[in-house]
């Protein structure tokens, strides 16, 4: 079940979209004023009126994408906001940068309580997309779209994906978007700043193989782990963030030093990779299963 040049070609077109005009061309809506700033609520230039500017933007995006991936719209076109929103993501600066201006835990505390509810404006961004890509569409056109079926079990799966994924995926983050690692006696170990090409990496495959499970277990689409970004740190600050760790770390470890790889993550960052990782997990394991049906296929 190997893509073909034209399905290929789609996703490219879908994804340069998203690249041009979110990622190039609508950086001045959040581009941070210093050097390392990063892409965040918390530096002041993101508006209320940037932010409506920019729901508009990812829906129209999303419209362009769906005609440009026809007739699979509604299965390529959700990539294109995205692949925007992870040029973004790649070209801000990290949490160290930013706890380096926030040395006092009354401050840090301040800016992760923010933090939490960030993700909620990037879902949104995601989700206004994803409408857009979905809004002409039409199942019977799409190959291999199935009617959803009615019952209390499809109320009670997308309620264990959600909760499952956030509490996976900060796991998966501490596995693999880590640069370093040190030994305290008193925190046991801490964490440097990954860089963003690592944190790319590390939310890309930890929200693709939490799709890939939640898939497989409960044949739910990606649309669960995607919403499951906006728990991700309030999760991850209930677990690694409380008042005393934070104090620890500020008063003896350097602004760069993190007592996970997740907390040194951005809230773009987590919605703008994970959303790509889920829909790449999710595809995986439809490919998965169809070689595992066909297996003369596949070889």
């Amino acid at each position: 079940m190997e893509l073909s040049w034209p399905i290929k070609i789609r996703i490219g077109l879908a994804a340069a979209v998203g690249i041009g005009l979110i990622g190039i061309l609508a950086w001045p809506l959040v581009k941070p004023v210093e050097p390392f700033g990063v892409v965040s609520v918390v530096s002041g230039m993101i508006t209320s009126r940037d932010a409506v500017l920019l729901l508009a933007l990812a829906f129209c995006v999303g419209l362009i994408a769906y005609f440009l991936s026809w007739p699979y719209g509604g299965q390529i076109g959700v990539l294109a906001v995205p692949a925007g929103l992870a040029v973004w993501a790649a070209r801000s600066g990290t949490m160290g940068s930013l706890m380096q201006l926030n040395n006092s835990v009354v401050s840090r505390e301040r800016l992760y309580s923010t933090m939490e509810w960030e993700p909620l404006l990037w879902l949104g961004v995601v989700t206004a997309g994803y409408l857009a890509a979905h809004i002409l569409r039409n199942p019977k056109s799409e190959p291999g779209t199935k009617p959803a079926k009615r019952s209390i079990v499809s109320c009670i799966y997308p309620v264990a994906a959600i909760v499952a994924s956030a509490m996976l995926v900060p796991v998966f983050i501490g596995i693999f978007a880590i640069d370093f690692t040190l030994v305290d006696v008193s925190a046991g170990t801490v964490v440097g700043q990954p860089s963003n090409a690592q944190i790319g990496f590390g939310v890309f495959i930890s929200f693709g193989l939490v799709a890939f499970l939640v898939k497989k277990l409960l044949d739910l689409d990606y649309i669960w782990p995607v919403i499951a970004s906006c728990l991700i740190i309030p999760f991850s600050m209930a677990t690694f963030g409380k008042s005393g760790v934070l104090e620890f770390f500020a008063g003896r470890w350097p602004a760069v030093f993190f007592p996970s790889s997740v907390l040194a993550v951005l809230p773009i960052q987590i919605v703008a990779f994970g959303s790509l990782g889920a829909v790449a997990g999710y595809w995986l394991a439809i490919r998965y299963g169809h070689c595992r049906g066909h297996e003369a296929e596949c070889d």
